[in-house]
């Protein structure tokens, strides 16, 4: 079986995509996880840029990696510099690292324009930069800048570019499609003819602006590449790199070559999760392998086969890259869905009786209403229990009065008034928000806090509102998604009406009522999770 080795970016080019900006814990605690996973090599930064990846590597140090190789990044030796005194290159030795990358250029185009010295001279900075660092004992990587836009240019000065540095040393040469806009067709072609040229491993860095970086990637892995080159969830530049979320499992699963190993590979979604948390940002759900969305199931046909045999609709079993089947529930979903969510929650349901008919009726009825269940599934579990005669109500709700005061200048505050019914004792409960809905939502707690401590672990981490039919104006209706979590768990609800402190209270009411309910069942009453005294 073919080895490739992994080699990751995504703390140096990753870092360079629109709204990424990780700290230094940040890298140190991503470069842990990534030797976790079983990669390669991880590149941790261009020490000789700033600070604060010179910083990284003085901290990396400290950590003891179980099997990834640590990657410096830099440039070539600037024009008309002695490589043994370029400060680029010194830093690169200095960060203390077993591997630098370095990238020179490959396109007559940046030779003669941005760096304005002959092709020449060009080709000695590569084969002097890469002799320097071999001379320093580094394993060295050179990375073929513009490679694919170069060869196109000028076939035999971008193979000259490649001959440089394998003639001084360099372990790895990767040819470089820097822009993302070469074909499969063409990577293949320009690829082989670098193979045929030097003798040195070549590896492959795709960029993802033609939605091609995986593909290209693959193309290339397939002719004789043994490294590639990428990031985790495709994050980088423009539009990103090659997603290694994506290559990894490619490469596993479906060409027969070894990458992280079989294990590793189940952790796959966990970590690409954990790199998108520590970025602070959403992971992305239509991610092929990795996202939520990979193995959600929504028409009532397709769940009715997978419920058969998975194969009808999945290509490959969601657990051996660590991710799950998801069944979603809609207007266009069956009585296939339905069952499966039956059993998912441990209930037996008989596909022809009535139960399943009238769930799937509401269902229908309340998404022509506004309603969205694929994305507020707590909710379809609650209506689900209700429509079973499951359901447990763990309060009554009496009223509640809503103010919302502004004087002069001054910011507008809220007030929210409450009254309901705990096992038939009263609760009468105020509480401030900045608005109205904040208010309402403190109020609630504050109420049923006293019955119910483990209401205080909840915290609602996004709220969003749509308006359903906007001709209508300020009389439209309108649907609210409440995200709620608890530090483990994440649940999603939903609420529609005319009235956006109605559709609020629905969504905050689901949202409290799933979490009473993994906590208490539907059987507890309310006055055993009392405190004493």
């Amino acid at each position: 079986m073919k080895k490739i080795q992994i080699y990751d970016t995504t703390l140096r080019d990753g870092s360079q995509g629109e709204a990424i900006s990780f700290s230094l814990e940040d890298k140190l605690h991503i470069l842990k996880k990534l030797d976790e996973l079983g990669i390669d090599y991880v590149e941790g930064g261009w020490p000789g840029s700033n600070s604060k990846d010179a910083e990284f590597f003085e901290r990396a140090r400290e950590i003891k990696l179980k099997h990834a190789r640590l990657a410096a990044f830099g440039s070539t030796a600037r024009a008309h510099q002695v490589a043994a005194h370029d400060k680029n290159l010194l830093a690169l030795v200095e960060a203390g690292t077993p591997v630098v990358t370095i990238f020179g250029k490959s396109w007559d185009l940046h030779v003669k324009v941005a760096l304005g010295i002959s092709l020449k001279e060009n080709l000695s900075l590569i084969r002097d930069s890469v002799a320097f660092l071999k001379s320093q004992g580094k394993e060295v990587i050179y990375d073929a800048e513009h490679f694919f836009d170069g060869f196109k240019a000028d076939p035999a000065y971008a193979l000259a570019t490649l001959t440089a540095a394998a003639e001084a040393g360099a372990d790895m040469i990767v040819p470089c499609d820097t822009n993302g806009g070469t074909l499969p067709t063409e990577i293949r072609e320009r690829f082989l003819a670098a193979a045929q040229h030097v003798k040195t491993p070549l590896g492959i860095h795709t960029h993802n602006d033609c939605e091609l970086a995986v593909a290209n990637t693959l193309v290339a892995l397939q002719h004789g590449a043994v490294q590639v080159q990428g990031t985790m969830n495709g994050y980088g530049e423009r539009c990103g790199n090659a997603n290694l979320c994506s290559v990894i499992p490619n490469l596993e699963l479906k060409l027969g070559m070894r990458t992280i190993g079989r294990e590793n590979l189940k952790h796959l979604t966990e970590v690409a999760h954990y790199v998108s948390e520590v970025a602070n940002l959403h992971p992305r759900a239509e991610l092929p392998y990795v996202g939520k969305s990979a193995f959600a199931h929504k028409a009532g046909i397709h769940v009715s086969a997978v419920m058969k045999e998975s194969s009808a609709y999945e290509h490959i079993d969601p657990t051996v890259v660590g991710n799950e089947r998801r069944v979603l529930v809609s207007e266009l979903s069956g009585k296939s869905n339905v069952i499966y969510k039956a059993v998912e929650r441990g209930m037996n349901i008989d596909p022809n009786s009535p139960t399943a008919k009238l769930v799937v009726e509401k269902l229908k009825q309340m998404e022509h209403n506004g309603y969205q269940f694929e994305g507020a599934e707590a909710s379809f579990e609650m209506l689900f229990d209700k429509l079973l005669h499951r359901a447990r109500e763990f309060f009554e709700l009496d009223g509640f009065r809503l103010i919302t005061e502004k004087k002069g200048e001054g910011e507008p505050y809220s007030e929210a008034v409450i009254k309901l019914r705990v096992d038939g004792r009263e609760e009468h409960t105020a509480a401030e928000g900045v608005g109205p809905v904040s208010a309402l939502d403190r109020a609630l707690r504050k109420s049923l806090t006293t019955f119910f401590p483990c209401i205080r672990d909840i915290r609602l981490t996004d709220y969003k509102v749509r308006v359903l039919n906007p001709k209508s104006a300020t009389d439209a209706k309108v649907r609210v998604l409440v995200e709620s979590s608890d530090g483990h768990d994440t649940w999603n609800t939903v609420g529609v009406s005319e009235n956006l402190i109605e559709a609020s209270w629905q969504a905050l009411v689901d949202s409290i009522t799933y979490k009473l309910k993994k906590e208490y069942g539907y059987k507890r009453k309310a006055s055993e999770g009392r405190p004493n005294g």
